[in-house]
């Protein structure tokens, strides 16, 4: 429940669940201290906003050694704060890379100067994101009118 609302109230989903507040309380705690529930973050329609925000993703190839594994590259490009987002996938790549900064030379510069210097990194392939339509099952419309064409015979 929280996961596609986290402004609900305890009250609000102890009633849902028929379970009482403390309880609800209790499993919200339980899970926050477990590391389930890593954080609340509002879901933002930067297209709407009068501030200067570029979005990328980043694909990140990596070759691996004796010494090196996934989990030391995710380490390493993990720690910067440029750096959303940061997943191991199948495919071409190997890393899918979502980074948030001011402007595309901050993109740029960021990917340039300290992802693609990483010694395992052997290719970065940076995409600008262009239009967000929707963000973690948050649908952007600017408005709910119907824009298609009549068709009339």
């Amino acid at each position: 429940m929280l996961a596609s609302n986290a402004r609900q109230s305890v009250s609000d989903i102890a009633r849902q669940l028929e379970e009482e507040e403390s309880t609800i309380e209790a499993a919200i705690e339980s899970l926050e201290d477990d590391g389930v529930i890593g954080g609340y973050q509002a879901v933002i329609d930067w297209d709407s906003v009068d501030e200067d925000h570029v979005r990328a993703e980043v694909e990140c190839n990596v070759a691996l050694d004796r010494e090196t594994s996934y989990d030391d590259i995710a380490a390493r490009i993990a720690r910067y704060p440029e750096v959303v987002g940061l997943e191991l996938v199948s495919g071409d790549f190997d890393f899918l890379v979502r980074v948030e900064c001011s402007t595309m030379q901050d993109v740029s510069t960021f990917v340039s100067n300290e992802i693609a210097p990483v010694p395992a990194v052997t290719r970065t392939v940076t995409h600008l994101v262009m239009t967000t339509y929707k963000e973690r099952g948050v649908h952007f419309d600017d408005d709910n009118e119907d824009d298609r064409l009549s068709v009339t015979p």
